[in-house]
């Protein structure tokens, strides 16, 4: 077993963040924006500004290079591949993404179409961001 590539670990992980931040901002940015932002109103919040925004933007660079540190950790055993990019992304989502909507949910900060609508797109984002930064990931 090797030891994990920290270069390869933060040059795949920077490719990954770069995948989320490219889909949040279609999705969060331009498709949800009015529905986040009225969200954001009805809790007495202002909308989404840039001091806000730069926040989730490094948020999903650190998650990229996190899926792509678990993708080299799990990579002994489960074999190098997209197949363990996926379980990567999964299991990241499943820790991140469908816990935490469901820890939210009996708060109703967001009404549930929304959070059900982000629960699904961290599924599909999380996955893609782990077989593509996967992808860059070699052993030393």
């Amino acid at each position: 077993m090797g030891k994990i590539n920290w270069l390869r670990v933060l040059w795949g992980g920077v490719l990954a963040g770069l995948v989320l931040n490219v889909i949040d901002w279609v999705v969060y940015g331009k498709v949800l924006a009015a529905d986040f932002n009225a969200a954001l109103q009805a809790l007495g919040k202002g909308p989404m500004t840039g001091s806000m925004i730069i926040w989730f933007v490094i948020f999903d660079f650190l998650f990229g290079i996190f899926l792509v540190w678990f993708y080299a950790a799990i990579r002994p055993r489960f074999g190098a591949g997209p197949r363990t990019a996926v379980l990567a992304g999964f299991a990241i989502w499943v820790l991140y993404g469908l816990l935490h909507t469901i820890g939210e949910a009996p708060m109703g900060l967001f009404p549930l179409r929304l959070a059900v609508i982000g629960c699904i797109v961290a599924l599909v984002e999380y996955v893609v961001a782990a077989v593509i930064g996967a992808k860059y990931y070699t052993e030393m």
